[in-house]
């Protein structure tokens, strides 16, 4: 969506919103970092976000993976800085290409900064000259594809007037060949500030103005922003700030609360602004702590319209279906399906497809680095050690598995008890969800669509289990009609008591005015092609350790014998109801071996007491 249909949308609710802004960091690790930040503080209720691009382009690549990244899995808003500073058009137009192709829909158009090393600004051979120069090559090429925003700066004001009215020229002419909103430059002198919206609209310029917010993080940082970009700091500033400079914490505290007056003087004003555009600097708490001084992060009303998060590129937008088995892996899941023939039209491909379910170099890796991997899961060397780190994870004693990018969701340690009893009985569980009989739309664990709504669940779970574990569960799964399962192997051998072609919705919501929505589904080609991810999954995982390792050997047997199985419970009444079958399974299990047998299950036998209570309660 365009960032004017944002504010417009806005203004019409007679909301205030805000924006933050992220640059491109230097490192692989660094970007991770970021990526995962944003994620994080998408929960603050950004309207959109804008990605910066350095002077030359040389962090165009990255900027061009962020905005991808958080255009298709973050699934935000996002806004890209495009400048004419060492830019040929062909590089420009790559820029533009490729933005368009993730999605992206607002471009900043700037001429940029000298180079560094570079004291005055000069165009590259077959580059643009001024910003106006780029607004226009981009409304030649794009139409009214992309919202085009330019760069405001308040401190003209100071300018004698000459040279303001010739800034103020400037500023309309961009405008009038295109442009649809302004970004200010950062300020904290708020007068100064409202004088220059008062002239701009005097001077017939309309469009939307959007403050730069600068939130005070440190002195030192204080002190190099304003005087890098040459801002203006009122005297006021300085005397509450200065007195505190060696003390971070303090200066943090202060400047939150000043920054935070001179928004609501901004928001107060009759001059028609009702967002705020935050440069994070790519730090968190800062941000944070001024949204929560001005009271509006406790007004965020986070409305998931389904249970997972929506991508905003062209050819997923309407996405509203998604198999169950990608949940913990998004980023996987977007990545591997997105050649499959007529997506989404078809669901999830034609399955007589030549690219439907073909792994690529992208799909398949396990998040953690080895170092960080060892860390998290140790040097298992038996079986039950193993089903330990998986009752840990179940529990949120553990930060990942080599299954899931995080840590158990919200509704996972609803019933983390009840998996915890079935991982240390030998069910590796690697995605679940509880069953739910008409939780509200806005319930905050399971809630998700429009208000007023009631969304249901069937409990379900996926877990990898040994031939003879399963061998033993399946009579037990058989005997209750409600339950469907899908049991395969590394090798492809296919087992289930599900003969319906059809997929099986697992989550569905009732709204108002609305047919009934069903967002994940369970169906057998989809889990056949989500096995050969989930199996090198697990092969990865042994490749952590050492050649000829205990630890190796373990893990890598286990993928080469075990069943991923996945089991739907259909009636969504009765929420223990799966859990049923796994505990008596694993009781005669454990009866049917000796602990030598278990190969280290005898972490089981303190589970036995659990069991029983559970089954005692049925």
């Amino acid at each position: 969506m365009k960032i004017t249909q944002k504010i417009e949308q806005a203004t019409k609710e007679d909301r205030v919103w805000w924006s933050f802004e992220y640059f491109p960091p230097r490192t692989a690790q660094g970007l991770q970092n970021l990526l995962d930040r944003i994620e994080r503080m998408r929960a603050l209720g950004p309207e959109f976000i804008d990605i910066t691009w350095n002077a030359g382009g040389r962090t165009s690549d990255l900027t061009s993976e962020m905005v991808k990244t958080c255009q298709s899995l973050i699934g935000i808003e996002t806004c890209m800085h495009l400048t004419c500073t060492n830019m040929p058009k062909e590089k420009v137009d790559i820029a533009l290409r490729e933005a368009k192709q993730h999605g992206c829909r607002n471009i900043l158009a700037l001429r940029g900064d000298p180079p560094m090393g570079q004291d005055e600004w000069e165009a590259v051979e077959g580059g643009f000259v001024h910003g106006i120069d780029l607004v226009r090559h981009i409304r030649k090429n794009y139409g009214d594809y992309f919202d085009i925003a330019v760069a405001g700066f308040p401190q003209t004001m100071l300018l004698p007037p000459a040279e303001r009215d010739l800034e103020m020229q400037y500023l309309k002419e961009k405008i009038d060949v295109g442009c649809n909103f302004i970004f200010t430059q950062m300020f904290y002198d708020v007068e100064l500030f409202i004088d220059w919206v008062k002239a701009i609209r005097a001077a017939g310029i309309t469009i939307p103005i959007v403050p730069g917010i600068a939130p005070i993080q440190t002195w030192n940082g204080f002190q190099r922003a304003t005087s890098l970009a040459k801002t203006i700091i009122p005297q006021t500033f300085l005397d509450a700030l200065e007195p505190h400079k060696n003390n971070d914490e303090k200066v943090r505290e202060i400047g939150t609360k000043l920054v935070a007056d001179m928004c609501r003087r901004i928001i107060k004003e009759d001059v028609g602004i009702r967002g705020l555009h935050f440069y994070t600097m790519n730090l968190e708490k800062g941000t944070k702590m001024l949204l929560e001084e001005l009271e509006f992060v406790a007004r965020v009303e986070t409305i998931k319209p389904l249970p997972w998060r929506q991508s905003l590129t062209p050819n997923r937008r309407s996405e509203n279906i998604r198999p169950i088995f990608w949940a913990n892996r998004t980023k996987s899941y977007i990545a591997r399906t997105e050649n499959w023939d007529e997506y989404p039209n078809g669901r999830f491909g034609d399955s007589r497809s030549p690219a439907f379910g073909e792994l690529d170099g992208y799909g398949v890796w396990i998040k953690q680095t080895k170092e960080e991997g060892l860390n998290i899961w140790g040097r298992p060397t038996t079986f039950g050690e193993i089903a330990s780190l998986f009752a840990r994870f179940c529990l949120s004693d553990l930060p990942a598995l080599p299954w899931s990018d995080q840590r158990p969701s919200a509704e996972t340690t609803v019933i983390g008890k009840q998996l915890a009893q079935i991982n240390k009985l030998g069910f590796l569980t690697i995605n679940s969800q509880p069953a739910v009989n008409g939780a509200r739309s806005d319930d905050k664990i399971f809630g998700w669509g429009p208000v007023n709504g009631y969304v249901y669940q069937k409990a379900y779970m996926e877990f990898f289990v040994t031939p003879q574990l399963l061998e033993v569960l399946l009579p037990y799964i058989e005997r209750d009609n409600n339950i469907t399962y899908y049991a395969i192997n590394k090798r492809g051998d296919l087992r289930t008591n599900n003969h319906s072609e059809g997929p099986n919705a697992v989550t569905w919501g009732v709204f108002p005015g609305k047919e009934i929505i069903q967002p994940t589904i369970v169906e057998a080609i989809s889990f056949m092609a989500w096995k050969d991810e989930a199996f090198e999954l697990g092969q990865q995982w042994s490749e952590f350790y050492d050649h000829d390792s205990p630890s190796r050997k373990l893990i890598a047997d286990l993928m080469e014998t075990c069943f991923l199985v996945n089991v739907v419970h259909n009636d969504f009444k009765d929420s223990e109801a799966i859990f049923r079958p796994f505990l008596k399974a694993g009781a005669e299990y454990m009866a049917r071996n000796s602990t030598e047998k278990l190969n280290g299950m005898s972490l089981v036998n303190g589970a036995v007491n659990g069991i029983n209570g559970v089954n005692g309660a049925h």
